[in-house]
């Protein structure tokens, strides 16, 4: 059978079907733009699965600034000369084969101030109404996630209650990004997860109604340093609970923090619950006879920085009301190759499928006197862990 035997509407399908086999097919990047060359018209862009890609926009093509949170069709036109180094980007178009280069038919922006402005509004709307806690119970056929809350009374349980309407989502294993965190059910929050509530608390306050409800499995590690590798941004350190090695993983998200001595003392003292802490008793710490048990669970903020219950390990706040986590923005950073073996650290991070590595969402060095004020088997050693998930890095391109 001859092509002519196919008859004309045949011959049609085939042309359509060679042509579209001959056309390079587009795919979408996400990432940050990591630098602009406007001489070339190239974008260089860095995207969230770790590739480095040259976007070279067609002469035609389509310049979108897109708001977080908008939906697609809501974005407006801007031009090139619009975007800058930072912002998010969303490049649509034809892949070179090495994957290095893309030829974009479209581009859609979230500029940085969009960005922050977005994070700063997260942020107050979960300080008015946010709450979070560690689970303690899960009803997931009546869509009940139970946590412990601190009130004037004492602790007292607090049932989050979740509707076909709420946005479940899971923070991801091994990962210290909200924008990798994926929809969740309620079936894999488990006792001893963490949990942050968006919504509003009932009259008696039992319950609360979630409009967005966010989980995650973490650990916090009371550990000294045993060897550090800079290069490959990990270092071993021996676990003070489990007596066990630990390597621990740190990226670029991840936030490393020194307290000086000064403040470090002043934290032992409210943990100890005396001054004799700020004294230099030496408690349990490991070389004064008996080593320090410290396993808790992280305290510190909800997505986009809002602070957990105040009082508590899992709302840890100073005793002057502020927020654990906005102290530890303030204090010194450090690098991986400013550790060296011996030095003690509380190391909060993501549980991941391997319990021997741990990925760090927060390090904090400085903490000898913290860990020296708690008493052996206290779960306060760990109360500088956070909980850093920042909802306003997402790309929500729908």
């Amino acid at each position: 059978m001859t092509i002519a035997d196919l008859g004309r509407g045949a011959v049609l399908w085939l042309a359509i079907g060679i042509a579209a086999a001959q056309t390079p097919a587009r795919t979408n990047l996400v990432g940050a733009v990591q630098a602009i060359d406007p001489a070339n018209g190239l974008i260089t862009l860095h995207t969230d699965n770790g590739m480095t890609v040259k976007v070279k926009p067609h002469p035609n093509a389509k310049v979108l600034r897109l708001p977080p949170g908008e939906k697609l069709q809501n974005a407006t036109p801007i031009t090139m000369g619009d975007i800058a180094t930072g912002d998010r980007l969303l490049a649509r178009g034809e892949l070179s084969e090495d994957k290095t280069v893309m030829a974009a038919s479209t581009l859609v922006v979230m500029t940085k101030a969009d960005i922050a402005r977005k994070q700063q509004a997260d942020q107050a709307e979960w300080q008015k109404r946010g709450i979070g806690g560690l689970v303690t119970a899960v009803d997931a056929k009546a869509g009940e996630v139970t946590i412990n809350t601190r009130t004037m009374e004492g602790r007292k349980p607090l049932i989050i209650v979740a509707s076909e309407k709420t946005t479940i989502r899971r923070y991801a294993p091994d990962s210290v990004k909200f924008q990798d965190a994926k929809p969740g059910t309620l079936e894999e929050i488990k006792p001893g997860d963490q949990v942050r509530a968006l919504g509003t608390r009932s009259e008696d306050g039992t319950h609360f109604a979630a409009e967005e409800l966010v989980s995650g499995s973490f650990r916090n590690v009371a550990a000294t340093v045993t060897s550090i590798d800079a290069a490959a941004n990990t270092m071993k350190v021996m676990d003070l609970a489990t007596k066990k090695p630990l390597l621990v993983h740190v990226n670029a998200d991840s936030t490393l923090r020194k307290l000086p001595e000064m403040v470090a003392r002043g934290i032992a003292m409210r943990v100890n619950g005396s001054a004799g802490a700020a004294g230099g008793q030496r408690g349990n710490w490991p070389g004064a006879g008996g080593a320090q048990r410290a396993q808790g669970t992280p305290a510190g903020p909800g997505p986009g920085g809002a602070p957990g219950p105040a009082g508590g390990p899992n709302g840890m706040r100073s005793g002057h009301g502020g927020d654990m986590q906005q102290m530890l923005e303030h204090m010194p950073a450090i690098k991986l190759a400013d550790l060296k073996p011996g030095d003690a650290i509380i190391v909060s991070g993501t549980a991941g499928a391997d319990p021997a590595q741990v990925t760090a969402i927060t390090l904090v060095a400085g903490v000898e006197p913290i860990l020296s004020a708690a008493p052996a088997g206290s779960q306060r050693a760990a109360m500088l862990g956070s909980w850093n998930l920042d909802m306003g890095g997402g790309m929500g391109v729908e």
